[in-house]
């Protein structure tokens, strides 16, 4: 692909923030992939056992639940508390985490759970099948459902980093989850960009996202893309086509559906990118969200693979460099051809 492309700076109405896109920074977009390790230590490769496996559960935190539920040694998912917790629940929450002028401290509560996606070391996301994936996607919304009855309890996150440059301090794979008393940032910013489309629009802006070129692959209830204003290059989102603003809505056939579109969406990434470390969080809505905010809130997930690093201008600015159009990355993510 040609090289000499004007720069771009696009708005990404749903964060409220701007890209530049310097195509003349990158390589072509068919010959970007990852150099990094994705094992978070060079003696994984040869590990076969750790705390995460089955086996070795008196190694980790206390259990909250497993599935399926009446399991023992056969358990195909764990959920566990974090041995390191971020937050603590033992603690009591404060009265009114949001109010307050200039600086304000408030007790850490919170919860910071562990997923165990499987028993077996070597099995990551993309060795499970589109079923396996969706008892998966169905423990968070269940451990969510737990984290909903808890009213001090605003915004719950669920995250996977993969790989040691991606955060992920084990080579088991494993997602958290954390629960806040409050709603960060991020969440709040898409929250008022989205409400600011809206108002001018009377549409969802995430329903709204452009579809044609920048298209990858769907199914019968999700499509996945790659955003307009993509922060990074390859980033990818995974949408519900009907307009849902919470995740723990999921049902299961749904579930598996979307089991299958994500197995799919990471092995096309992984064989085209060289198994990069990556990012998968889902943002959704909060847990006790207005009502008048159900109409421009929808859920969605979000995958990041590590393939540059943010510096100076981005930290300063907010204002990320993406070398790599949208229009191309989605191009080639949709003409990988997965082998039998």
């Amino acid at each position: 692909m040609a090289t000499n492309r004007s720069p771009e700076i696009r708005k990404d109405a749903v964060h409220n923030r701007w890209v530049i896109f310097s195509p003349a920074r990158a390589r072509r977009p068919s010959d970007y992939n990852s150099k990094h390790d994705p094992n978070p230590n060079p003696n994984t490769k040869t590990q076969t056992e750790c705390p995460f496996c089955a086996g070795h559960e008196h190694e980790c935190a206390p259990e909250i639940f497993r599935f399926p539920p009446e399991s023992t040694s056969d358990w195909k998912i764990r959920v566990i508390q974090n041995l390191y917790p971020a937050l603590s629940r033992e603690l009591d929450p404060a009265p009114d985490t949001e109010s307050g002028a200039g600086p304000v401290t408030v007790p850490g509560f919170g919860f910071h759970d562990v997923v165990i996606e499987s028993p077996v070391h070597p099995v990551h996301l993309t060795d499970l099948s589109p079923a396996q994936l969706a008892d998966v996607l169905l423990t968070y919304k269940k451990r969510i459902d737990q984290l909903l009855a808890i009213d001090s309890i605003k915004y719950v996150q669920v995250f996977k980093n993969h790989g040691a440059s991606a955060g992920a301090s084990m080579s088991h794979s494993h997602s958290q989850i954390m629960a806040l008393p409050i709603i960060p940032p991020t969440a709040s910013a898409r929250i008022d960009s989205t409400k600011e489309y809206f108002a001018q629009t009377g549409k969802c802006g995430v329903c709204q996202v452009r579809k044609d070129d920048l298209l990858i692959d769907q199914s019968s209830h999700f499509i996945s893309v790659v955003p307009f204003a993509a922060t990074y290059p390859f980033e990818i989102w995974i949408i519900p086509r009907d307009h849902s603003s919470h995740f723990h809505d999921l049902d299961n056939d749904k579930a598996v559906d979307l089991g299958g579109l994500l197995k799919l969406t990471l092995a096309k990434m992984c064989l085209q990118l060289n198994e990069p470390p990556y990012n998968l969080m889902i943002h959704s809505a909060p847990l006790r969200v207005d009502s008048t905010q159900l109409p421009f809130t929808h859920w969605f997930i979000q995958i990041v693979p590590q393939l540059t690093t943010v510096g100076g201008f981005e930290l300063a600015t907010g204002c990320y460099i993406n070398p790599v159009l949208p229009e191309d990355a989605a191009k080639v993510l949709r003409e990988v051809i997965i082998p039998n």
